[in-house]
């Protein structure tokens, strides 16, 4: 299979085009290392040293004796780029990770909001009018994510996809419906995933385009099979305020000796999957597309569910390390329950990954290893969701 990884220089893109390339499929990056360029602006770095894209191509070529293919535009600036890349090489499918994928980064400032949403936005439309253009057979595959839900503590359970409901008509009698879940975006970055479901039902329904959504739960792990085969390889290892997951933070701020920060109560409850079993799952959505003229396939990727402060409880009793509870920065509720379907992929194949495999000591490990690396002051999150309230 032809596959084209859009933002594969990522912290999910790069394991993932590393996976399908082990599974023999052939593959091509498109990235403009925007990642790269945001941790200049940030003034920050990924724990773990990452090698130029160049490098780490030659080193899975040089180990795997498979190429992958590099190409360096802005999916949401270069249209005609986009276009003709896809009418040269025909892909069979196309995984779209080049979207601005931080939460606090997108509520730092009007100028990363703008960002956000003008980046986003572009980037999923013209990879949609792009496939009617000159891929139609084409099959999308999307990493959203499970925000588009929102956290409110209502105890229904979400769906897999799409609600059912019925509705009663002028006439009093009912219709039923399936619809999508009704969004709750907590962020700019979550509003655009929202807006991109939007997209993907329209050019379902009207051009008979073959999409794949997968709502994805926050991701913990920072290596897989592929990429522990050589330090060059290595994936990024983002601990900063604005990039960091949770757990991942949690980890590493273990390592170093510095306490746990856990926001507000810590009872927000939140979806979770490990790195690995984020690329075996874009793995089953390209091997199970659905056929044109279908709606959009829509998979909740997560694999377990958590409070923020038990994982820092869990994180302490493995560790010693002493929990910090700090102001939220963000607009939540303190505490909230998280019921939702996540069985299409474990019925696709998925053996998922839990916490209690072990693996957490692993990302201690990584983390201890490179704890030189680290630069504290970036370890706080100082995006607020709402300025101070003026002075009166």
């Amino acid at each position: 299979m032809r596959v084209a990884v859009l933002g594969g220089d990522g912290f999910c893109g790069w394991p993932t085009a590393l996976h399908l390339s082990n599974q023999g499929h052939d593959i091509a990056i498109v990235d403009n290392l925007a990642r790269r360029n945001a941790d200049n602006e940030l003034g920050t770095d990924s724990l773990t040293p990452i090698a130029p894209l160049p490098v780490r191509l030659s080193a899975w070529r040089e180990i795997s004796g498979r190429d992958i293919a590099f190409h360096n535009f802005d999916v949401a600036r270069d249209y005609d780029g986009l276009v003709a890349l896809l009418r040269r090489w025909q892909p069979d499918a196309v995984v779209h990770f080049a979207e601005q994928r931080a939460a606090p980064y997108s509520m730092k400032s009007p100028w990363h909001k703008r960002y956000t949403v003008d980046n986003n936005i572009n980037a999923t439309h013209n990879v949609l009018a792009a496939l009617v253009e000159a891929a139609p057979d084409c099959h999308l595959v999307h990493l959203g994510t499970m925000g588009v839900y929102g956290y409110d503590a209502d105890g229904v359970t979400i769906p897999e996809g799409y609600l059912p409901v019925r509705v009663e008509t002028a006439e009093g009698d009912w219709v039923e419906r399936e619809i999508l879940h009704p969004a709750n975006a907590g962020s700019v970055y979550h509003m655009t995933k929202t807006l991109d479901q939007l997209l993907f039902q329209f050019y379902a329904k009207n051009d008979d385009l073959k999409i794949t959504d997968l709502h994805q739960g926050i991701v913990w792990g920072t290596q897989t099979q592929e990429t522990r085969r050589d330090e060059r390889l290595v994936n990024r290892f983002d601990y900063d305020g604005d990039y960091g997951t949770v757990l991942n933070r949690f980890l590493m701020q273990a390592a170093i000796g510095y306490p746990l920060t856990v926001h507000g109560s810590g009872g927000q409850t939140r979806a979770f999957i490990n790195l690995q079993d984020t690329v075996r799952c874009v793995a089953l959505a390209l091997e199970n597309p659905p056929q044109r003229g279908e709606r959009v396939n829509i998979l909740n990727q997560m694999t377990e569910v958590h409070r923020v402060r038990d994982l820092a409880l869990l994180v302490s009793r493995l560790t010693g390390a002493e929990i910090d509870y700090l102001e939220n920065p963000r607009r939540e509720q303190e505490s909230n329950e998280l019921n939702a379907e996540a069985r299409r992929l474990p019925d696709l194949g998925l053996q998922p990954i839990t916490l209690a495999d072990g693996l957490l000591g692993e990302v201690i490990e990584i983390a201890r290893q490179y704890r030189h690396r680290c630069d504290v002051s970036r370890i706080p999150c100082r995006s607020h969701w709402r300025a101070a309230a003026p002075d009166r």
